[in-house]
């Protein structure tokens, strides 16, 4: 047992050239996946939003179908790279095709509601339409840098990349479309009327409220009521100390 030859653990291993800066901040942006569904995670454990399990579903879709497409392709990968496994289509390309797009579409089309369907008071407002352009733009740049980051890296050739951004795009609009009508339709809220659903938070808020800001006008409301109290404390003190 102690002879075993010892395996790599290729989720997180990157081949870079350490005397190149950019390869070595490539090296780093091929982490950005493991990043994001630690985000995804860690959001959906903390705001208990549906609509982040939902585009975290349709990313896990997107992994499925990645999966399927290099195994059903089987194109190999650049004769200069060791890299394990087929490289049509790139799945970091793919992934963050599909977070970009998905992150997008959310932030600009499905957080925008008019006002007229908003069931929100006016204190709890979706959030303005500069910061979620910049947010989006960001992403699309980053999505950019990955994608270009495994062209360098010398793990896809430009094709397998192209077609990972592609096939990520595509599957994000096609998720965002079907989500769109199970909110539509009436299924969404029918779910999450449901026992386990309700046993577990999970809730619809980030598609009208800015959770931020509701979350902040909360807090100062509380610490308001609290100043209130400890102000009547301290006058009530004072008359008491007279009155002695």
């Amino acid at each position: 047992m102690d002879d075993a030859p010892l395996a790599s653990l290729s989720l997180t291993h990157v081949h870079y050239n350490p005397a190149d800066p950019i390869s070595y901040l490539c090296a780093y942006l091929a982490l950005v996946p493991q990043g994001l569904c630690v985000t995804y995670i860690t959001l959906i454990w903390a705001t208990r939003e549906v609509e982040v399990i939902l585009m975290f579903a349709g990313q896990m879709g997107c992994e499925a179908l990645n999966f399927a497409l290099k195994r059903l392709i089987k194109e190999e990968r650049p004769r200069q790279m060791n890299g394990k496994g087929y490289g049509m289509p790139s799945s970091h390309a793919q992934f963050l095709a599909f977070y970009s797009v998905s992150l997008t579409l959310f932030l600009l089309y499905r957080h925008a509601l008019p006002p007229s369907h908003s069931t929100s008071p006016p204190s709890n407002s979706p959030t303005p339409l500069l910061p979620r352009a910049v947010v989006s733009l960001m992403s699309v740049i980053m999505a950019v840098l990955v994608a270009a980051s495994r062209i360098y890296l010398n793990y896809h050739t430009p094709r397998q990349v192209l077609v990972g951004c592609t096939a990520g795009a595509v599957l994000a609009v096609a998720w965002f479309t079907i989500t769109e009508w199970f909110r539509s339709t009436g299924w969404l809220h029918w779910v999450l009327d449901l026992y386990v659903c309700r046993a577990l938070r999970i809730r619809d808020l980030a598609v009208e409220e800015d959770l931020v800001e509701a979350g902040w006008r909360e807090w100062e409301s509380k610490r308001k009521r609290r100043r209130g109290i400890d102000g009547k404390d301290k006058e009530f003190s004072k008359i008491w100390t007279k009155h002695e």
